[in-house]
Formats: structure tokens, C-alpha cells, sequence
């Protein structure tokens, strides 16, 4: 599947200000991660974000985002979210999301 590469180097770019990060081609589309971690990915032309359980239902609630599904199963953890909502600030919000799940985590 191919994944929009306009919204992928944008998000690129916002995660460079703060973070080393990297790319790699996973789940069908472009996956960035941060201390071998997940934090959002590109795919078709949606964003994937990492999200808390605790933090899920309000991820939802938010305008264009939906559960991710991967191969027919609800994916806990991921929220897709529509491309065409994502605005500068939008998208700013997203990654922030994301990261903080991701630093959740133990580096890998």
C-alpha cells in the first residue's frame, strides 16, 4: 500500500525538532520511531498513532480518528486518524500523543 508522502515528511520534520528519529516501511506504510519505539506512522493517507490505554476514548472522540484495524482485529493501543483533518496544529497535537505514549515504554 502506498502511504502519502507529503504527510509523511511533515510529520519527519515535526519529529526532527525534538527527537532522533526513524524510519521504516510497516503496517502497510511508513512507521517513525523514537528510542526504537513507535510514536505515529503514515498509512494510505491517514495518520497511526501510538495512544495510552488511559488516553483511547479521548483519542476517539476527536474529529476523523477511528480504531485501527490490522487484519481484521481492533488494534488496542492505535488510532488511525483521517488526513484530510490534519492541520498544522492538528498534526502537532498527534505526535505530541504519540510520543508521550511511546515514552512510555522502555527504549528498545
Amino acid at each position: 500500500m502506498a502511504y502519502d508522502e507529503v504527510l509523511a515528511e511533515r510529520v519527519r520534520e515535526l519529529l526532527e525538532e525534538t527527537d532522533a528519529v526513524v524510519a521504516k516501511k510497516m503496517f502497510g506504510g511508513l512507521v517513525f520511531t523514537v528510542q526504537g519505539n513507535t510514536v505515529v506512522g503514515v498509512v494510505g493517507d491517514d495518520l497511526l498513532v501510538r495512544v495510552g490505554p488511559d488516553s483511547t476514548p479521548q483519542a476517539l472522540a476527536q474529529p476523523g480518528a477511528r480504531p485501527y484495524e490490522f487484519r481484521g482485529r481492533v488494534s488496542k493501543g492505535w488510532v488511525l486518524v483521517a488526513g484530510e483533518v490534519l492541520d498544522d496544529g492538528v498534526l502537532d497535537d498527534w505526535l505530541e500523543l504519540g510520543r508521550e505514549a511511546a515514552a512510555e515504554l522502555p527504549p528498545k
